[in-house]
């Protein structure tokens, strides 16, 4: 069906376009005659599993008290995030992640959910609020036991205990393993000696350190009778009721950032500062009083990925909040672009509006529909994420598939938030520039998400090491005909679907030979077959490119390693880009209604579309298509632009925001009333006796 559409040989016409004018479909799906989407039933789709608790946060920050002020000094800022935090507690809004014991909801799913709507309000206030609760609170409820949680979750919840979230090192941030901090057992006191012995250890870029923090969960390497056993987290004051250092802390303010200025990062630094030894969060290893150390788990490396998988939530939200502040930008320049009006046709006719255009239907309906997968990607991440927290099924494979799905999720939402915004904002020429219609701060806001909570590049190279991993053990053991087998498989276009590869959505078959998908419009077995069979070459070829290294030095397996990590992290995206793919097309298979089923289907074969044409040169250069068929790709992904055109403003409706969301002067329909206005008046003076003529008139005389 979706495929009819695209290959249709009669184009859409607008009545509103005179000849002449730009090529255009209708602008609207009423005057084309198309079935159109039920937006509630969208919006219901694209809000996911906890829509409800999305509702209940959107409902909450309508009050504009939540509302980010442009322009504001960055101490005036930071004081009213803080302020924010607390109306965040009086609404009952820092609950959901804890447990009923101490005043929780103990709703995981919940609990990112709703934070992730903040950043409507302000990403300040969706961060600090990440800082305290999720991962401040969250070192505590996870890495710690009942003792830590008796003595501090509750002032962590009502912010009697604000915190900050000390793992990251001026000198090492992604790699901390390599922490500098140390934290040495001295048996005769039974207390952990914190410190920093040397600058690049000092924590650096802590949310609530600069000012507010009273406490920190500190990450250092735990020594103990002269053995090192690697990174744990331990609970260290901070400040005394005054906010003052107490003995031994030190700090500075990070100052001005590039975004984010409601937060107050700040550096920490100690000058062997004592702790109690019951202040180790010990779920994953303890010190008894005598200086032995214990684990459950004996392996080091084991043990250290697994306290770190317990903060995993962090990327999840990020996944979450990046989708929804891409989606605001989205609304705002789509709504001013079925608005706005630029040129006329040359006739003297109407000016036409911007989305008519076919330049201006390429750079933003393709953006919506990556966006669209996106959030439906994230809901997929949420129920993993709530499945494994909540005890329903967490088991340590289950954990390993939830880092590596967040690890794969989080980077290419963050980057197209980044991409998206920045397009969004010159689609809208000098009004995007206005502050007050929320570009430039969302993008200086968000840029950081790219490498907090895990650069982007890194979280992919995780990636990249689980397919490899993944693939190695679909061999391990295999005979010489297992192998054979395989490689004819290869040559079939057989798809690979290790563990690793696919987490989400349903086999789709091997429908035969790429070669005729594009003539057949690329339906959804055609792009899934490309797009997978990407991931699994590229997999395939960096395993190759590997294998020798078994044979080699260390030195010289690390320098092998390093050749193909560029290939590694590229495979590990278009992995990602496969999921955000196989989750869309789930999504568009769960609608009942015909006409939302077949837009969404348009949508998603745009996004599907846009991956390849974005690959192209790969798919030509591994023989997947032809130069002619490649080329055809970019004509189909115009139709189906041009198709989309007069569904553009339902699809962003159905995003669900209120005017109190937008808060974008450029999406409140004053555009449309300025064009009203400035049409109105050149009808009556036109009407009018006192119409002046122009000076081509007069030589064509």
């Amino acid at each position: 069906m979706a495929d009819a559409a695209v290959r249709s040989k009669k184009p859409a016409t607008s009545k509103r376009t005179p000849a002449g004018g730009a090529p255009t479909a209708p602008h609207t799906a009423e005057e084309a005659h198309e079935p159109r989407i039920d937006v509630p039933a969208v919006t219901d789709l694209l809000l996911g599993t906890w829509a409800d608790t999305r509702r209940e946060a959107r409902e909450m920050i309508k009050d504009p008290a939540f509302w980010r002020i442009e322009g504001m000094p960055m101490a005036e800022h930071r004081e009213r995030v803080m302020s924010q935090l607390h109306l965040l507690v009086e609404h009952g809004g820092s609950r959901r992640a804890f447990p009923e014991e101490y005043g929780g909801l103990n709703d995981n799913g919940a609990n990112l959910a709703g934070f992730m709507e903040l950043v409507l309000a302000d990403p300040s206030l969706q961060i600090k609020s990440g800082v305290q609760w999720g991962l401040f609170g969250s070192a505590v409820y996870q890495l710690g036991t009942k003792p830590h949680h008796d003595a501090w979750l509750e002032g962590i919840m009502d912010l009697t205990i604000p915190g900050a979230f000390a793992m990251t090192e001026t000198g090492h941030g992604s790699d901390v393993a390599a922490i500098g901090t140390t934290a040495t057992y001295d048996p005769d006191t039974e207390e952990f000696v914190i410190h920093t012995p040397f600058r690049g250890a000092w924590k650096d870029y802590l949310g609530n350190a600069a000012v507010h923090g009273k406490a920190a969960t500190v990450f250092a390497q735990l020594i103990t009778g002269g053995v090192n056993y690697g990174v744990h987290c331990f609970f260290v004051p901070l400040r005394d009721d005054e906010g003052a250092f107490l003995p031994g802390v030190g700090g500075e303010d990070d100052g001005v950032k590039g975004g984010l200025n409601g937060i107050d990062n700040g550096r920490l630094h100690f000058d062997h500062v004592r702790v109690p030894r019951e202040n180790l969060l010990n779920r994953y290893g303890d010190v008894a009083a005598d200086g032995t150390y214990s684990s459950e788990i004996d392996s080091p490396g084991r043990r250290f990925f697994t306290m770190l998988g317990a903060l995993v939530q962090g990327r999840v939200s990020l996944d979450g909040a990046a989708t929804t502040g891409t989606a605001l930008a989205l609304y705002i320049a789509l709504t001013y672009a079925g608005q706005r009006r630029q040129f006329d046709s040359g006739t003297g006719s109407d000016e036409v509006v911007l989305l008519d255009y076919g330049k201006h239907q390429r750079r933003l309906l393709p953006l919506l529909a990556q966006n669209y997968a996106q959030f439906f990607a994230n809901d997929e991440l949420l129920k993993k994420f709530d499945t494994v927290f909540s005890g329903k099924n967490d088991t340590p494979r289950e954990r390993e598939d939830l880092e590596t799905l967040a690890a794969a999720l989080k980077p290419l939402s963050t980057w197209a938030a980044l991409d998206t915004i920045q397009e969004c904002r010159e689609a809208c020429g000098g009004s995007g520039f206005l502050a007050e219609n929320r570009f430039t701060s969302l993008h200086a806001d968000l840029d950081i998400y790219a490498t907090f909570e895990g650069d982007n590049n890194v979280l992919l190279q995780l990636v990249g090491k689980r397919l490899l991993s993944d693939y190695a053990t679909q061999f391990k053991n295999a005979d010489a005909a297992s192998l054979a087998k395989f490689a004819v498989g290869q040559t079939a276009g057989k798809l690979f679907h290790g563990a690793g590869l696919r987490q989400l959505g349903q086999t789709v078959a091997d429908f035969g030979s790429t070669a005729r998908s594009v003539e057949l419009g690329l339906r959804a077995d055609q792009q899934h077959d490309l797009l997978a069979g990407r991931v699994q070459q590229m997999i395939s070829d960096v395993a190759a490119a590997l294998r020798p290294a078994a044979k080699l030095s260390p030195a010289e397996a690390a320098a092998l390693f390093n050749a193909h990590q560029a290939e590694l992290i590229e495979a590990a995206r278009a992995h990602g880009e496969l999921l955000q793919w196989e989750a869309f097309t789930d999504g568009v298979n769960r609608v009942q209604d015909a006409g939302t089923k077949q837009v969404l289907t348009w949508l998603r074969d745009l996004f599907g579309l846009s991956m390849i044409e974005k690959h192209l040169a790969w798919h030509m250069i591994n023989g997947r298509l032809s130069t002619q068929r490649a080329a055809s790709v970019s004509r189909y992904i115009d139709r189906l632009a041009l198709r989309l055109r007069p569904h553009a403003q339902d699809l962003v409706d159905a995003y669900g925001f209120e005017p109190e969301h937008v808060r974008a002067p450029i999406a409140s329909g004053a555009e449309k009333a300025r064009q009203d206005e400035a049409r109105a008046h050149y009808a009556a003076l036109k009407a009018s006796s006192d119409a002046p003529v122009s000076e081509k008139s007069l030589k064509k005389k």
